[in-house]
């Protein structure tokens, strides 16, 4: 089972977190923050029933008509696989990896234990196809993502993501550059 700790989230969901200032750190500083919350949050919950912490961090989509990509930061305290995508905005919505092979479709996107994998322009993340409508600037997009845990069990996980032009680490690292 994998858990949500704040704002009323029920096990099976996850943790969205919410954008934070803390555009004086760099982007690598900032995943380890999220990492640390996420595993103090898992030893807290250590003494209880759950087996795991699933955490999404910073979930956004492209604006688009036909199609569109999905970016987020995915950490979870087990092995666990992620292994399908799926939004009602979508006809089809697939994993699409990066590596020595180049950009390809991927079956699944492996996330090693206590690891934030990002899911960024450029790299792996999501592409919608087929999208039943145009994505505005400002709208919220449903995701499921279906994860495979180390035991062989699927569980869905929802993820409310905002359509943006780019990550929201990107903007507060551009708005802090303006203060400057």
């Amino acid at each position: 089972m994998h858990f949500a700790l704040p704002w009323g989230a029920s096990p099976g969901s996850a943790i969205t977190m919410p954008c934070m200032d803390n555009s004086a750190m760099s982007a690598p500083h900032r995943i380890l923050g999220v990492v640390r919350v996420a595993l103090c949050g898992a030893l807290a919950l250590a003494g209880t029933d759950v087996d795991a912490l699933f955490v999404v961090n910073q979930p956004w989509v492209k604006p688009g008509t036909r199609s569109s990509e999905a970016y987020m930061i995915l950490m979870s305290t087990e092995g666990v696989a992620l292994i399908g995508v799926r939004s009602p905005v979508a006809a089809r919505a697939v994993l699409i990896g990066s590596g020595s092979r180049g950009r390809h479709v991927a079956a699944a996107l492996e996330l090693p234990s206590g690891k934030a994998i990002a899911l960024r322009p450029g790299g792996d993340h999501i592409v919608l196809n087929g999208l039943s409508r145009p994505l505005k600037l400002g709208e919220r997009v449903a995701l499921t993502l279906t994860i495979e845990t180390a035991a062989g069990a699927h569980e869905d996980i929802a993820v409310d993501a905002e359509v943006r032009k780019e990550s929201p680490f990107d903007a507060e690292r551009r708005a802090h550059r303006r203060l400057q």
